[in-house]
């Protein structure tokens, strides 16, 4: 990945200086495009190419628009070499401290485009912050769907490759509408896009060169344009996402549907009218990614069958098995992340949960002694963690392999800020790891790790157990750390029965150390039993699995995908060096 930065800059004098200052220390090579300004700004950006080595400076003879200027910028970084840019806003509106975040993201994911999600602060004038609703609205009509959470953000990571295909084919808005479209055509290219919250200022003496009645007409028109091109083509690309299931992916790399403002808008209702009001919002929503959530709903149909195969009379299932089952497993997921925000905000109390077997755990707690607790995505262990955590009783930590549920647990966080207490978020359970649980474990804590779902950075360390009649892939990683901490290991599932959840607590093992002679057969042991749990609850609740994407894929079968994904990107790079 070779980045560089993209500043379009129209008379900017007053903050162009400082930014530049504060990017000095990224040392990054910048492209600054002087929009046709006036000459005092012509003069100073002259004086500051001369002192930034680092800065290229590229004249405009007039104005052209701040889209001209990102493109002009973006061309040549990709002319020069670069593979990526970022392009950072010269008014002083952005905030420079997270471009490490946004670095990192566009290196984790190089083909997607990373934006900003502005957090705005009481600074934003209100026009402009209405007028971006209107936009998300229409973007969201546009892509027919909620990936592109904010479209006017100028801070952003570009694609070059991409990018340049993009502008060899079709002729962009170069003013205020260029930031819309170019985000929009992009994700009809089938370029990612990622967002990333980052706080938005506007300054005091800040110089906007947004035309009130002249930039509204050619959002409007833009809008127009796009609407009436997603009637041409997005007909047939919503045919292909309804009949073809991402198959290739690694349940990891799934992005968390669901827009931010989305899910703002349920946590919103809810606080307003409750369940009722938050479920009458909801369940249409639910319609909507059950017929367009091609993967989940597959995934939702190949578990329930398996269930079914076990359990051919199944009181929760129907006779034959339909549509119908996979849409009240969609619905029994969306109740449980209600429950969860119930939980949060204490409308949950422990006292309406039963947990017969609660003194197994509280006696070991009392005595200062820690312990792992191994659960699943079966349910909802939330509940658990959330009333533990009003108590202030217990102390939990819970291992996070992934980021898929951010939107969420974002909004969750503004409902109740101890919402995200104790997360611990890994890319793998690495020796740091370790030694960090150890310290929880002898200070008489919790250790909750996910015993069901392999991670996409420790593809191939799994073991495969038989799970409803078929081999699936367990992760080794939660049973290896398990033993290294070195103290008694429960297992528990959260299931709601009867119209009340019940804890289903029970004891695996004091330990699951032992010598390094015998650790594969300990661990097929371990893995076993928890394999087995797991499947006689899964079988009494079927509609609380959530774990919506192919459970029995082979894990061998996405290395193999990555590999064939890695070698056609490698050839299409080669293939836009040789142009």
């Amino acid at each position: 990945m070779r980045l560089a930065l993209v500043i379009p800059n129209y008379n900017h004098r007053g903050a162009i200086e400082k930014t530049l200052a504060r990017l000095a220390a990224f040392e990054l090579p910048c492209y600054l495009i002087n929009d046709g300004s006036d000459d005092d700004t012509r003069f100073l950006l002259i004086e500051l190419a001369e002192k930034y080595d680092w800065v290229t400076l590229i004249h405009h003879p007039f104005n052209r628009g701040k889209g001209a200027a990102v493109m002009t910028g973006l061309r040549r970084a990709y002319a020069d070499g670069f593979t990526h840019a970022l392009q950072v806003d010269a008014d002083g509106q952005h905030d420079l401290d997270d471009i490490p975040a946004m670095i990192a993201r566009a290196e984790s994911a190089p083909e997607a485009l990373i934006s900003g999600l502005p957090q705005y602060d009481e600074s934003v004038p209100k026009g402009r912050l209405y007028g971006r609703y209107i936009t998300h609205f229409w973007v969201w009509i546009e892509t027919l769907s909620f990936d592109i959470q904010d479209s006017m953000c100028g801070f952003r990571v570009y694609p070059l490759a991409a990018t340049e295909k993009l502008f060899l084919s079709h002729a962009l808005g170069e003013r205020m509408d260029f930031d819309i479209e170019v985000l929009v055509r992009l994700y009809w290219q089938g370029v990612p896009v990622i967002h990333l919250p980052t706080r938005v200022i506007y300054p005091e003496d800040g110089v906007s060169h947004f035309q009130g009645l002249k930039d509204n007409v050619r959002i409007s028109l833009m809008h127009s344009k796009l609407f009436f091109g997603m009637l041409l083509r997005q007909p047939k690309k919503l045919l292909h996402k309804l009949t073809r299931p991402s198959q290739n992916k690694h349940w990891s790399s799934m992005g968390e549907r669901g827009s931010y403002w989305g899910i703002k808008l349920l946590a919103q209702s809810y606080r307003l009218g409750g369940h009722w009001l938050c479920r009458a919002i909801m369940y249409p929503v639910i319609c909507y990614f059950f017929i367009t959530g091609t993967t989940a709903r597959t995934a939702s149909k190949q578990f329930l069958t398996h269930v079914k195969h076990q359990r051919p009379n199944h009181p929760q299932l129907g006779e034959p098995l339909s549509w119908r089952d996979s849409l009240k497993h969609f619905f029994a997921f969306g109740n449980a992340a209600l429950d969860r925000i119930d939980a949060w905000c204490d409308r949950i109390k422990l006292s309406e949960v039963d947990f017969p077997n609660r003194e197994m755990l509280a006696s070991q707690l009392a005595a200062g002694n820690g312990a792992v607790l191994l659960v699943s995505h079966l349910g909802n262990l939330e509940l658990c963690r959330a009333i533990s955590i009003h108590q202030r009783q217990v102390k939990v930590n819970v291992m996070v392999l992934t980021q898929n549920a951010e939107n969420f647990n974002r909004v969750l966080k503004q409902l109740n800020p101890d919402s995200s207490l104790n997360l611990i978020q890994v890319t793998e359970l690495g020796p740091s790891t370790s030694m960090l649980l150890q310290q929880k474990i002898e200070a008489g804590e919790l250790v909750v790790i996910a015993g069901d779902r392999t991670s996409s950075q420790t593809a191939g360390r799994v073991i495969y157990q038989e799970f409803l009649g078929e081999q699936a892939a367990f992760p080794q990683g939660p049973f290896i750390l398990a033993g290294l901490l070195d103290c008694p290991v429960y297992t528990m599932f959260c299931l709601r029965q009867n119209g009340r959840y019940h804890v289903h607590l029970e004891h695996f093992a004091d330990t699951l150390k032992g010598p390094r002679a015998g650790r594969a057969e300990r661990l097929e042991q371990a893995v076993n039993e928890f394999s087995s749990r797991l499947e006689r609850f899964a079988l009494s609740e079927p509609l609380q699995w959530f774990n919506f994407y192919d459970f029995w894929r082979k894990d061998e079968e996405f290395q193999r995908a990555d590999a064939q994904s890695s070698r056609s990107s490698s050839r299409s790079s080669k293939g836009q060096a040789s142009k």
